[in-house]
């Protein structure tokens, strides 16, 4: 019996090496015990004669290869054997990785797609807490990935924040970046992590604002997000409520359908459609405009909406909020700004002192466009030419609201707004006369906050949201 020692759980290149040394003396799998010690010393006794200058080289194919990179951070003791009977056997069958249902096969993958998962979710799941040192401002978070992954994921969060001083800590490794090296250092204990800090309430509004009732699978999402890591997540307080009023959420939104336009609206905004595509009769009334979105062919973003979405709000309202188009939840209410991007946009406008009962929210675009993955419907960003078909529903929600200020969210409702590409970065703070003698204001979308990754990142943007919605109500004052 020949015993094999690694010098650690994640031991590649010693496994390579004792494999290759095995397989040349002719040692069976049944005759291999593999282990791990830390011992520098690859054999615990004799491992068979060396293989000589006459031995004709074994190679196996790259799959292979790359199969072992990953199962071998699997934390079954079983993985260092396997993976040695499939070495052992690809001698006399080289076409062994291409027979999916044999059993050694089958099990390599199995385990290859758990150290693929866990590798996804430390991605999802690791959360920053603030630590300062003597060096200054500096990130720890604490993780206890399913497998021996941490190492192998470090580089994505060296990319990720490249010039944010972070540690993660492990039960197996701790890895550090310094913002020029990565290093590591043997695993720590859930004690040495720090406590709960103030970013944590920026993941907690992320959270919330995306969940939406309506899709709720519990099963689902449990397999997305599963319990063991729930303790590390600042958000996972709030899911046990969010389940809770998910039903009641639900048919609160049913209730508030969109409301119907009188008949006689309707009726001439058909008979108006079909002198296409509305350029001659201009509407005189915001519900004019809502009847007329919904029967609106300047484009064909139409053919795959649920319904148009007009702006909502007072008919003299100072401030008019024009986003880039309906999102899921608007598409299916009939109303904007009420999913996610919408419920960070209500928190920003709190913070910055604006009562968005007071103001007017539309979009450059009436109708939601995305394309189909699967059951999802994935936002896509309109192009030019539907934005300038949409401008003149704008223009006439700006020429019947007048308002003194108008806020575009993002690029697209820049271009909508300006006509013209309006870099957030460069004019952000500034008040730019439009035409129409109102001013213009352009700042970031709600959702662009949201898709932030970096913690620190999105906090600071998100300030600086809030910085523009008060300047904003103040030039509309």
């Amino acid at each position: 019996m020949q015993v094999v020692r690694l010098a650690s759980e994640t031991d590649l290149a010693g496994w390579r090496a004792a494999a290759r040394n095995l397989r040349a003396a002719g040692v069976p799998p049944e005759a291999a015990i593999w282990t791990v010690d830390g011992d520098a010393s690859l054999f615990a006794g004799e491992a068979g004669p060396a293989p000589t200058p006459g031995d004709r080289p074994f190679t196996v194919p790259r799959e292979f290869v790359d199969l072992a990179g990953q199962v071998i951070l699997h934390r079954s003791d079983e993985r260092f054997s396997l993976l040695y009977r499939l070495l052992w056997r690809l001698q006399g069958e080289p076409s062994l990785m291409k027979i999916s249902t044999d059993p050694d096969v089958d099990k390599a993958r199995l385990f290859a797609r758990a150290v693929s998962k866990a590798f996804h979710k430390m991605k999802a799941f690791v959360r920053f807490r603030t630590a300062g040192d003597e060096q200054g401002e500096a990130y720890v978070a604490w993780f206890e990935p399913a497998h021996r992954v941490t190492e192998a994921t470090s580089p994505f969060f060296v990319k990720r924040f490249a010039n944010m001083r972070w540690s993660i800590l492990t039960p197996d490794v701790c890895a550090h970046w310094d913002t020029e090296t990565l290093t590591f250092t043997p695993g720590a204990d859930p004690a040495d992590a720090p406590q709960a800090d103030a970013l944590e309430d920026y993941w907690r509004t992320y959270y919330a604002s995306i969940f939406n009732p309506a899709r709720l699978k519990v099963a689902a999402m449990q397999k997305e997000m599963p319990k063991r890591y729930w303790r590390n997540l600042p958000e996972a307080g709030l899911i046990p409520e969010l389940i809770a009023k998910a039903e009641a959420r639900t048919s609160e939104m049913v209730r508030q359908a969109p409301s119907e336009p009188e008949r006689r609206i309707v009726k001439a905004a058909v008979r108006a459609s079909r002198d296409a595509p509305y350029d001659g009769q201009a509407p005189g009334s915001l519900a004019e405009i809502a009847a007329g979105v919904q029967v609106c062919r300047r484009c064909d973003l139409w053919r795959d909406a649920t319904q148009g979405v007009p702006g909502e709000g007072p008919r003299q309202a100072r401030l008019m909020f024009v986003g880039e188009q309906p999102g899921d939840q608007e598409d299916l209410a009939g109303h904007p700004f009420v999913g996610p991007a919408g419920q960070v946009l209500d928190k920003a406008l709190a913070e910055a002192g604006v009562p968005r009962a007071e103001t007017f929210v539309t979009n450059a675009v009436k109708h939601f466009k995305h394309e189909l993955r699967g059951k999802r419907r994935i936002h896509q960003t309109p192009n030019a030419g539907e934005v300038s078909a949409c401008r003149w529903w704008l223009d006439h929600e700006r020429s019947i609201v007048r308002p003194r200020v108008v806020v575009a969210l993002g690029a697209t409702a820049g271009l909508s707004v300006f006509g013209k590409p309006t870099p957030i970065a460069k004019f952000r703070q500034q008040a730019l006369q439009l035409p129409d003698q109102a001013q213009g204001v352009v700042t970031y979308h709600p959702s662009y906050l949201l898709r932030v990754p970096d913690a620190e990142a999105k906090a600071k943007a998100y300030a600086m949201f809030v910085e523009d919605l008060k300047f904003a109500w103040t030039l509309a004052a």
